[in-house]
């Protein structure tokens, strides 16, 4: 009589389902300590969203080669080479809205979550790409998932930590510029630039000036003040007191106008570096602007025994700001007053180039001229040139740094032509408004 099969066969079932169980265990185990490395691989996305997201990715890609029926829906190999080696974060997006491919780095800057965009202006952007074609270029700004947001190194090492659950008191978004432009018939890619840290930067870098800078108008109205003072109570007669005060209440003026004229020329600065989008709001016409700079200049003009002379076109109108296109202007004739010699002339001529591209505006004085050595010196944040006068001592070497960051910001330029005994001659070119 054989033996029966029926034991062996239970037995083989219970070692094999507690083996089953064991290699479970192991995996669960590996996944649980990996999964932290795995995550600062991926730029911050879990291992389990990565994982649903690859599966998602392989499980469309076979769909749509099954529907399609053409064995060749995904991207070819030189497109995938391509956009591995991209700096910035990037993401593909097919027909249906769905992200086939996508950067770790898309999930924590709150552009992507489980395989869609969440953005509704990418959204949009992506729309417009498939139905039009070209390419779309804005800038974005978004908040990281609370997911991602983990307490800073700085409380992890001074052993403060961060309750569990506990969310964060300051939340900092993100400042992005973001590119969408169609790779083939079947896909857009969205280019995603992170220029979070350089806005942060330029905003401390800002806010320090210009609160620093309000801080010294009071002390420099104080001065002010100090210098009527000693002036109206400098004693009786002509006699060394007299005079000595009299000096003094000259030193602490000076200094007073010197200070105010720095704390200006700093915040104007700043204003300078303010970013200008054309559109029809911002459409101005030059010659107004330069007619009314040289009405707020009349007097200093009258003072200084230099006439302005101005002519040019009426037709040209340029997108701008017009305080920063004043400031700008101001600046170039106010120094080309002061440097000219007593009954000379001022010439400020407003031109289109011979491709009527761009507004032509030049500032000529009849002035001394500025050196060769000195002239690619003389655009850089308070430099001044070696030869001043009794007129320019009050300055401070920003205003041609004014002008030049108001052309840069206008998409324009600005040039010198000098020569010793010739005066010289400065061009601010600004786009022609479309």
């Amino acid at each position: 009589m054989y033996d029966s099969p029926l034991p062996s066969i239970l037995v083989s079932s219970v070692f094999g389902v507690m083996g089953l169980a064991i290699a479970l265990a192991v995996l669960l185990f590996i996944i649980d300590h990996v999964e932290p490395i795995v995550e600062r691989l991926l730029g911050g996305a879990s291992f389990t969203e990565w994982l649903g997201n690859l599966i998602g990715r392989k499980t469309r890609g076979l769909r749509r080669r099954r529907d399609d029926g053409d064995g060749d829906a995904g991207l070819d190999a030189s497109t995938e080479s391509l956009l591995s080696i991209l700096p910035s974060a990037s993401l593909i997006v097919d027909r249906d809205g769905d992200v086939v491919r996508a950067n770790p780095q898309s999930y924590r800057l709150g552009i992507v979550q489980d395989d869609s965009i969440v953005n509704e202006k990418v959204v949009e952007a992506v729309r417009e790409v498939f139905a039009t074609g070209g390419r779309r270029r804005f800038d974005l700004e978004t908040e990281t998932p609370e997911r991602f947001v983990t307490a800073s190194d700085g409380d992890t090492q001074s052993g403060a930590g961060v309750a569990p659950g506990a969310r964060p008191g300051v939340r900092r978004p993100n400042w992005l510029k973001v590119t969408v432009g169609r790779v083939d018939e079947r896909h857009v890619v969205v280019l995603i630039d992170d220029v979070s840290e350089t806005v942060r930067f330029a905003q401390i870098r800002d806010s320090f000036i210009i609160n620093v800078s309000e801080q010294l108008l009071g002390p420099t109205e104080a001065l002010g003040r100090l210098a009527d003072d000693l002036e109206a109570g400098g004693g009786d007669g002509n006699g060394p007191d007299r005079v000595r005060i009299e000096a003094d209440a000259r030193e602490v003026r000076t200094t007073s106008n010197h200070l105010n004229h720095m704390v200006s020329d700093l915040l104007l600065l700043i204003k300078a570096q303010e970013p200008i989008v054309p559109s029809a709001a911002n459409r101005l016409d030059v010659m107004d602007e330069v007619r009314a700079v040289k009405a707020s200049l009349a007097q200093k003009s009258a003072d200084f025994g230099v006439d302005v002379n101005v002519e040019g076109d009426d037709s040209l109108v340029v997108n701008g700001d017009s305080g920063q296109i004043r400031t700008a202007l101001a600046k170039l004739v106010e120094n080309a007053i002061e440097y000219s010699p007593r009954g000379g002339y001022v010439g400020v001529s407003v031109e289109a180039d011979e491709m009527r591209r761009h507004a032509v505006i030049r500032v000529i004085d009849q002035g001394k001229g500025i050196p060769k050595r000195e002239q690619s010196r003389i655009f850089e944040r308070f430099y001044r040139g070696a030869d001043q006068s009794a007129r320019t001592a009050d300055g401070v070497g920003l205003g041609l740094s004014i002008v030049k960051h108001v052309a840069l910001t206008h998409h324009g330029t600005v040039a010198v032509w000098s020569a010793p005994g010739q005066g010289s001659t400065f061009t601010l070119t600004l786009p022609i408004a479309r």
